[in-house]
C-alpha cells in the first residue's frame, strides 16, 4: 500500500450505512479517487477488499470481464462478503446493469470511481438512480493542502501563512503535484490536462476535431463571461466551423469530466438565466495559472476561482444552497450570491487588496445595489489579507482574508 495522507472525508463513513447503497466516487482525475479507494482497503483490512483499476491496458472493455468477475469472486469466496472497490468502471459496457444485479442478488458491497458526472446521482443511469449515493473528491482544499505539507496553520507566523497561500493559489491542489518538488509541477499538470483531454473528452465522446476543443478551452482560461453564442462566433473567427450545437455538446463535455463549472445569472426568470453571460470556473487553479494568458498573474482572478470552488463544495453537501453571481443593467456586479430555501442568504465579492485604500469604489457600490436590491445588512469582502470591518448605508461590509476564510472551522457562509 502506497502512504496515505487523510483528507477531511472518508469512505469508511459509508460502509455501514443502514439501506444497502452502490456508492459512487466521482471527480476530476488524479484528485484523489484512487487513493481513497486505498484508504478504504487500509481501514478495512485488505483480505476484506477486492480492488480492480478498469483503465489497466490488459483488462478487455467488455461487459463479459464483469460476469467473469463475479464468477471468480464467487469461487475464492464462497459465501464471504467483499467489498469491491472498482475503479473507472465506466470504461466497461453495461456496468451500470452488471452494478445492480450485484447489489441486489450478492452480499458483496460496491464503491465505483469514475472520472465523469454521469457516475453521480444526478446522472446515473434509470437502473441505479435511488440505488447510490455519491461522493464527489476534489483536489486539495486550503486545510488538506496545510496537511499535506505538515503545517500547522495555529503555529504559522503571517508571512509563512501568506507565502503558503500564493503557493495554494498559483500551484493548486493536486495532491501529487502538492508534493512533488517545484520544478515538477508544471511538468505534471501538463501530463494530467493531456491525459483528461485525450481519455476524457477526445477518446470517450469520439471527437474528431481536436483542434476546436482544444481551442475552447484556451478561450474559457481566459474568458471572465462567456455565452455558447459568443464563443461559437469566436471559433468561426478562428477558421473552426464550431456551431452552437456543437459548443453546447463541448461545453457538456468539460462539465461532465469536472473540468469546468459555469455559473449562472441570478434572475427570477430561468429563461433569462439560461440566455444570459455564465462565468467559468475550473476544477483547480493552476490551470489557470500556467495556461491562462490573460489570468496567469491575476491572483484576484485565482483567488475568485477558489472561492467558487469552496462554495460549489457548500453546495453540493447541503442541497439546499445554490450559488449564482449577479448583476444589473448598469453593470454593478457581485462575485457571489448564496441562496439558501430559495432566498438571498449572503453577497461575497473577492479581490486581491491589503489596505481599505486599494478597494475599488465600484466593488463597494456593487455590494450596496445588491444589498439593497435583496434587503441584507451586510456582506463579506474575500480580500488577500485585509481583515476589518467596513461601516456603509445598507450595514457592513466584513473583510477577510482568503486564508482564513478557507481555513475556517464554521460553515463557510456564516462569517457572511
Amino acid at each position: 500500500m502506497p502512504k496515505i495522507i487523510p483528507r477531511e472525508f472518508s469512505l469508511l463513513d459509508f460502509t455501514n450505512l443502514k439501506i444497502k447503497k452502490i456508492v459512487t466516487v466521482v471527480g476530476f482525475r488524479r484528485s484523489g479517487k484512487t487513493y481513497s479507494l486505498l484508504e478504504l482497503a487500509k481501514n478495512l483490512g485488505q483480505r476484506n477488499c477486492l480492488y480492480i483499476n478498469f483503465e489497466d491496458e490488459r483488462i478487455p472493455k467488455e461487459t463479459g470481464v464483469l460476469t467473469t468477475l463475479l464468477e471468480v469472486i464467487t469461487e475464492l469466496s464462497g459465501a464471504k462478503s467483499y467489498f469491491l472497490l472498482l475503479d473507472e468502471i465506466q470504461n466497461i459496457p453495461n456496468w451500470s446493469l452488471w452494478a445492480r444485479r450485484v447489489n441486489e442478488t450478492t452480499p458483496h458491497k460496491i464503491f465505483l470511481t469514475g472520472s465523469s458526472s454521469k457516475l453521480s446521482s444526478s446522472n446515473l443511469p434509470t437502473e441505479l438512480r435511488g440505488r447510490s449515493l455519491t461522493v464527489t473528491v476534489t483536489p486539495l482544499s486550503f486545510k488538506e493542502f496545510l496537511r499535506f505539507k505538515e503545517e500547522d496553520f495555529s503555529l504559522l507566523p503571517r508571512a509563512k501563512i501568506l507565502n503558503l497561500t500564493r503557493e495554494y493559489l498559483l500551484s493548486g491542489g493536486f495532491p501529487e503535484i502538492v508534493l512533488v518538488e517545484e520544478g515538477k509541477k508544471p511538468l505534471i499538470l501538463d501530463e494530467y490536462f493531456q491525459t483528461f483531454l485525450t481519455r476524457d473528452v477526445i477518446e470517450r465522446h469520439n471527437l474528431r476535431d481536436k483542434t476546436a476543443i482544444k481551442t475552447l478551452i484556451q478561450l474559457l482560461l481566459n474568458s471572465s463571461f462567456f455565452t455558447i453564442s459568443k464563443l461559437a462566433n469566436s471559433l468561426k473567427s478562428l477558421q473552426l466551423t464550431s456551431g452552437k450545437a456543437t459548443v453546447m455538446r463541448y461545453l457538456n463535455f468539460l462539465e461532465e469530466s469536472f473540468f469546468l463549472s459555469p455559473l449562472y445569472l441570478h434572475t427570477p426568470s430561468v429563461k433569462n438565466r439560461l440566455k444570459a453571460e455564465r462565468k467559468p470556473y475550473f476544477v483547480d487553479s493552476y490551470f489557470l495559472s500556467r495556461y491562462s494568458t490573460a489570468f496567469s498573474q491575476n491572483l484576484g482572478k485565482i483567488m475568485e476561482n477558489i472561492a467558487a470552488n469552496q462554495l460549489f463544495k457548500m453546495v453540493r453537501n447541503d442541497p439546499l444552497y445554490q450559488v449564482f453571481y449577479w448583476k444589473d443593467y448598469q453593470n454593478h456586479e457581485v462575485d457571489f450570491v448564496v441562496r439558501k430555501n430559495q432566498r438571498p442568504e449572503a453577497l461575497i465579492q473577492v479581490s486581491f487588496v491589503s489596505g481599505e485604500q486599494e478597494i475599488n469604489s465600484r466593488e463597494i457600490r456593487s455590494l450596496t445595489k445588491a444589498a439593497n436590491v435583496f434587503g441584507l445588512n451586510q456582506a463579506l469582502f474575500i480580500s488577500w489579507d485585509l481583515e476589518k470591518e467596513i461601516k456603509t448605508s445598507f450595514g457592513k461590509i466584513i473583510c477577510v482574508p482568503i486564508y482564513k476564510w478557507l481555513n475556517s472551522t464554521a460553515g463557510q457562509i456564516e462569517q457572511a
